[in-house]
């Protein structure tokens, strides 16, 4: 692979437009004094989070099972089951104190990223701690961790052995329909929650939410979307969301709220709207969420609860060890709390004994899918039809907006944005041919790579562009695809061929994609997809829009018609970039994908999460792309979700056809 230095350059970008982002909220900040303002920018942060975390679904009824009591002598532990959406069930744990009146303060506790869910030791023994205190706590267990797999029933599941693969697989999946799985996590603790104030033995009036990592994130992210918690502790997750980007520490999914850096917010911003409720912020010293943003975001927190009166409801404690909610940090929220709900800490503060994970089993097979449970992807399959029921057929015009929009495309037509400059580099050699190089600034300090193979190697230093054009879109990286891809190498054979690598792609890969490294679901390319997210935009939308840049370029030095030629990753640019450009005159696809749906319908999808495009299937599907160019269009060879070819069966016609 030809390195550059282009490598970091989306990275960079990215971190650039954070920290110009951080510095206009440190201004915005710095002007807010009085209480008046303290209550507008509240206000401002609560929009964002409800716009960010949605859609809500409806509450239905929620069927609570109690499947088996263990008695503790000082409290007794419930073994619960609950539909948090029809048919979809939350296994759970509710430590309930004995030989105390009721009702009792209750705490919702969160599970962080451990396959032993609610019985992980650390997470029964912050649940011991409190119920020894008095507090009722009901601990539920995520998708995917604990007795929620959702792919026990699916044969060949390597790559969502490990919880964080399986959240970004039915992450990915969920912004197709427009979904967004912060939502469906937080949803389930917020079911959780209406299921524990259901309680006669709830005392609604005194509610506290605390968990570690994952579960810190969760923590942050339900004090945000509920106004029913009165106090709160998230264990190392809060620091800065510039902070994790400038440490290249890829996040969950559930992580990136859509929007919220768009909306010019931090992560500390997502805690304002509960401001002055007690919050007890908690870090460790040698966590990898960085140390700093956490001093950042408790010093932003205690401008906000000392403009509102106080001061004292807000509390930082930095553990001295690794990331965990180790015995320090445990102990340091069991006082906040009980200081909160006037109860005596000293019972929690001492050992606790955490059970063998068989006996806290709420399923008769320690699975909610065998219990009874529909999986995600079966539920997001229902929804995809429901959707597919309700489309309207699109004119052209109105289709050519929609995916526009969808790809939250800046302007890129010559005519209001002018024409890109390009730099020329050193001509390279692919598979023993000549290439020319252009570094084409599409976005700010952005380049697409363009390429052109040559039919004198000498010609390299300049760009002089033919009346025709034939333009591939690889799936990796020209380099990788004309060197190993005898279709690709056969293009246009005996001419000039160009070829583009986007943002991301070949030359400005972040890293190598073999052995998996490209395509993980926690790797850097997933990483500059979640950005995106983060502003309201599209990281495929981009990457067209680098595609629709060197269209523009190459037609204003003298192109009249273009062949686009797409293979993978390559196709869909080239399906979207064929749609959209009036001087495209035909497309040919190669292992492109058939249909959106296809991605939703499968239980597992080897598609990268940036080749998703956010909300499609409201409107259309990639049929309804193929249909649009009609006879302009040919596709071979066909690849299914898993990225390998279809069977024939399976395999759509060549050419173009109607959803």
């Amino acid at each position: 692979m030809t390195r550059n230095g282009y490598q970091h350059m989306v990275l960079d970008d990215y971190v650039e437009r954070v920290r110009e982002l951080h510095l206009a909220r440190r201004e915005f900040l710095d002007g807010r004094r009085s209480r008046a303002e303290v209550k507008a920018f509240q206000a401002y942060c609560l929009e964002a989070v409800e716009a960010a975390f949605a859609p809500r679904p409806r509450r239905h009824a929620l069927r609570p099972q109690i499947t088996g009591v263990l008695e503790q002598g000082t409290h007794r532990i419930e073994k619960l089951l609950i539909e948090s959406r029809p048919g979809f069930l939350v296994s759970a744990n509710v430590y309930v104190p004995t030989g105390r009146p009721g009702p009792h303060p209750v705490v919702l506790g969160t599970c962080g990223h451990s396959m032993a869910g609610k019985a992980e030791a650390a997470y029964q023994s912050y649940c011991q701690r409190l119920v020894r205190c008095g507090f009722m706590v009901l601990v539920f267990e995520p998708c995917n961790q604990g007795e929620r797999d959702q792919y026990i029933e699916v044969p060949d599941r390597e790559c969502v052995a490990s919880c964080c693969a399986a959240h970004n697989m039915m992450g990915k999946q969920m912004e197709l329909v427009g979904d967004f799985y912060g939502m469906w996590r937080a949803w389930d603790g917020i079911r959780c929650l209406d299921y524990l104030l259901s309680r006669p033995d709830a005392d609604p009036r005194v509610v506290g939410l605390t968990g570690n990592s994952g579960g810190g994130t969760m923590t942050s992210w339900l004090w945000a979307v509920d106004g029913r918690f009165t106090m709160a502790a998230p264990s190392c997750f809060v620091t800065t969301f510039l902070h994790n980007l400038e440490n290249e520490l890829p996040a969950d999914c559930e992580q990136c709220p859509p929007g919220v850096l768009g909306a010019g917010l931090e992560m500390a911003d997502l805690l304002v709207p509960r401001a002055p409720k007690p919050l007890l912020l908690l870090g460790q010293t040698y966590d990898f969420f960085d140390r700093r943003g956490l001093h950042e975001a408790h010093a932003d927190l205690q401008r906000i609860y000392t403009s509102l009166g106080k001061p004292e409801n807000l509390e930082l404690f930095i553990g001295p060890t690794t990331h965990g909610y180790t015995e320090h940090n445990q102990r340091a929220m069991v006082e906040f709390f009980c200081r909160r709900a006037g109860l005596d800490a000293a019972p929690g503060l001492a050992e606790t004994a955490p059970l063998p994970p068989e006996r806290l089993q709420v399923t008769p097979e320690g699975n909610t899918i065998r219990a009874g449970s529909r999986p995600v992807f079966a539920l997001l399959d229902d929804e995809a039809a429901r959707l597919a029921a309700r489309r309207r057929a699109l004119s052209p015009e109105r289709l050519r907006r929609r995916l526009s929009s969808l790809l939250v495309l800046p302007p890129w037509e010559r005519g209001r944005v002018g024409v890109p400059a390009y730099r020329v580099p050193r001509p390279v050699s692919h598979a023993g041919q000549t290439w020319a190089r252009y570094a084409v600034e599409t976005e700010g300090s952005l380049r697409a790579i363009l390429k052109k193979r040559l039919v004198n190697p000498a010609w390299g230093h300049t760009l002089d562009v033919e009346a025709e054009v034939h333009l591939f879109l690889p799936h990796v990286g020209t380099e990788d695809d004309v060197a190993g891809n005898a279709w690709a190498q056969g293009l246009n054979p005996g001419g000039t061929l160009y070829a583009v690598d986007v943002r991301g792609l070949g030359e400005s890969e972040p890293e190598p994609h073999g052995n998996g490294g490209f395509f993980q679901p926690y790797g850097m390319d997933y990483m500059m997809h979640s950005q995106a997210l983060m502003f309201g935009e599209s990281y495929l939308g981009r990457r067209v829009f680098d595609v629709l840049r060197c269209l523009e370029l190459l037609c204003h030095e003298g192109a009249e018609a273009v062949h686009l030629h797409g293979r993978g990753q390559g196709a869909l640019l080239a399906l979207f970039a064929g749609v959209l450009h009036p001087q495209v005159r035909t497309v040919e696809l190669r292992n492109a994908p058939d249909a959106y749906r296809d991605w939703v319908r499968a239980p597992l999808v080897a598609w990268p999460a940036a080749a998703m495009l956010r909300g499609v299937l409201k409107y259309f599907d990639l049929p309804d792309l193929r249909a649009l160019l009609g006879d302009r269009l040919t596709s071979s060879e066909p690849w299914g979700p898993d990225m390998q070819p279809l069977s024939a069966a399976a395999a759509p016609e060549t050419r173009a056809r109607p959803s």
